[in-house]
């Protein structure tokens, strides 16, 4: 079983350093909570600094409730990214925040959490409070209130709805634990004025910076499916079920610099919110830590220089775990572009069809499991045994043989992956990679990387190279970012420094 060593706070002498200097870089990494007020806030809040003898620091935005204290109205909590630290990996806590994320303890008990990180519910219960300050229920609640207070902030949807968007079945029971949370009532943060666009909602979604997003679009739109997403230099767009009543997305980058992707959707059921969103930070990889993840990657000579060239490059996930298996055992051994057109293919021909009026350049959802078990995939162009990999992998996931579980270890992952004709370890590897948005993913049979990890021209084994590797972790992920986007000669890219 992993173990939970991620530190869960900065030392104090870092934290004070970051809160004189309003330093982003460490937001959401630590919260700072000012006992005169009994507030929490952000690391650059631009309220005037408070006593250094009036501050406590916290991990989390839970510990810091947990204590007592209140979300600040200008920084506002609810917009800083998670910790990426404890959010990924398969450490205890980051599988059992995952599922948190997922929204299991909504409708499940403590006691089914535990069991699907396979420990028991006290033990879990401890780990949270000795590494996050705060129980499990803690966070899920914190989680909670902090999304309904942006929702609140953010938009004009119904307090009826943004309850249920939050995860509350009752207007009552969301007013009454809003109320005691925060001292005052959901309606009072529906005083200052919110800017609407008719039919949209708007959403932020913050990051720490550095972030390279022209990098993030290029990636994603080399391997857009037309139909189903729509890339270009500003933005990611794409449909999203179900079939009876879908609506679209957009992503770009939030004006004026601000350290943020701006989110607008419509056509969206309300409950589907949260759920939206925390995709969406996964596939953008929003809850990243770039200062961590270099420290690590930089004691090798070969990725130093990359990641200072690109300090800001993030690991794209894939919207759908299903969708991105599709793209990876299409393809196998062939070029990006030409699985991008036989992918298309693909969903064009079994994704569900939309109304001709839905949205331009967006027609069709991408195919489920079941429309392609038995699918007759000749038509499209593919090889019969990449066909027959394509209907065994569609039966193992309604089967439950493989599945995009976000509880599952790596190990576990890629083992079960690999016990399907036609899935080799570099599959299953991709799939955790983009999948999951498995940080130490390590795809060691791809043919770019061992060529372009040795400088002296040589090609590595896979065995030599995962030898390599070792010391990236638990973060190989990004190595393969860096190395794949150095090897495509890529333009110099536009990125956040702030």
């Amino acid at each position: 079983m992993a173990l939970d060593t991620a530190p869960s706070l900065p030392n104090a002498q870092v934290c004070e350093q970051a809160r004189l200097s309003r330093d982003a870089r460490f937001d959401g990494l630590f919260f700072v909570a000012v006992k005169s007020t009994r507030i929490y806030c952000r690391p650059m809040c631009p309220a005037p600094s408070p006593k250094p003898v009036n501050v406590v620091y916290y991990g989390n935005a839970a510990a810091a409730e947990a204590a007592g204290f209140r979300p600040c109205l200008r920084c506002r909590p609810e917009l800083a990214p998670g910790d990426g630290a404890w959010r990924r990996g398969d450490e205890v806590v980051a599988r059992a925040l995952k599922l948190i994320d997922q929204g299991l303890l909504a409708e499940q008990p403590l006691s089914a959490l535990a069991e699907r990180v396979g420990i028991g519910e006290r033990h879990l219960r401890r780990l949270f409070v000795d590494r996050l300050g705060a129980a499990p229920i803690g966070v899920h609640g914190t989680r909670r209130l902090l999304f309904a207070k942006q929702l609140l902030t953010e938009t004009h949807l119904p307090i009826t709805e943004i309850a249920m968007a939050s995860g509350f079945n009752s207007l009552r029971r969301f007013n009454a634990t809003f109320q005691d949370a925060y001292r005052m009532a959901p309606r009072d943060l529906r005083r200052l004025p919110v800017a609407a666009q008719e039919g949209v909602l708007v959403l932020r979604m913050g990051y720490r910076p550095p972030y390279d997003f022209t990098a993030m679009l290029d990636f994603l739109r080399g391997r857009a499916l037309p139909g189903v997403e729509l890339v270009d230099e500003r933005s990611y767009a794409r449909v999203v079920g179900p079939a009876t009543s879908p609506g679209w997305l957009r992503v770009s980058a939030w004006p004026e610099g601000e350290h943020a992707l701006k989110l607008e959707l419509r056509g969206v059921d309300s409950a589907q919110l949260l759920s939206i969103v925390n995709r969406l930070r996964r596939m953008f990889d929003l809850d990243a830590d770039p200062h961590a993840i270099a420290s690590a990657l930089s004691v090798d000579p070969r990725l130093r220089p990359l990641l200072k060239k690109r300090p800001g490059l993030r690991l794209p996930s894939a919207w759908d775990g299903f969708e991105v298996a599709m793209r990876a055992v299409i393809g196998q051994q062939v070029s990006v572009a030409a699985a991008r057109t036989f992918t298309a293919r693909l969903a064009q021909a079994y994704g569900e069809p939309l109304p001709p009026d839905f949205a331009d350049g967006l027609q069709h959802l991408f195919p489920t499991p079941e429309a392609l078990a038995d699918a007759d995939l000749s038509a499209i162009g593919l090889t019969r045994s990449r066909a027959d990999t394509v209907r065994t992998v569609a039966r193992a996931v309604l089967n439950g043989d493989v599945d995009f579980r976000s509880e599952r270890t790596l190990e576990e992952f890629v083992s079960r992956w690999v016990a399907l004709p036609g899935i080799g370890p570099w599959t299953a590897s991709y799939i955790a990679m983009r999948g999951l948005g498995h940080p130490d993913a390590f795809p060691a049979d791809d043919l770019v990387l061992q060529k372009a990890v040795p400088t002296d021209g040589s090609r590595m084994t896979a065995k030599a190279l995962t030898a390599r590797a070792q010391a990236w972790r638990p973060w190989r992920a990004y190595a393969v970012m860096h190395v794949w986007k150095d090897s495509m000669g890529a333009t110099k890219p536009t990125v956040s420094k702030k």
